[in-house]
């Protein structure tokens, strides 16, 4: 048993090792996000793995508050990289009225 976790544990470990390379090298900006939040989604697995390797199920806990918290923030990016803010709601607003008609 000892040697399958260890056998997953670095092939996540390679994965996140080849996400990291794609978040720096990604050509374009949503490769980037991408790969950031596959990064945040190998480490919950790392950490749910890592917890049942040692007997710990507090680390679950700690997985799920990181896997919502990758979520957030990648919605949160992927919002101010559209809007260039965080000011704009999510429903696009109404264009200005133009003046003089």
């Amino acid at each position: 048993m000892n040697l399958l976790l260890a056998s997953a544990t670095v092939a996540l470990l390679l994965g996140i090792v080849l996400l990291l390379i794609r978040a720096l090298m990604g050509p374009t900006l949503y490769d980037r996000v991408l790969a950031v939040n596959s990064f945040g989604t190998k480490t919950v697995l790392l950490l749910g793995l890592l917890g049942f390797a040692m007997g710990r199920p507090d680390f679950l806990d700690i997985a799920l508050l990181y896997a919502l918290i990758n979520f957030v923030s990648t919605i949160a990016i992927l919002k101010f990289f559209r809007y260039r803010s965080f000011q704009v709601s999510l429903s696009r607003r109404a264009p200005a009225p133009k003046e003089g008609s």
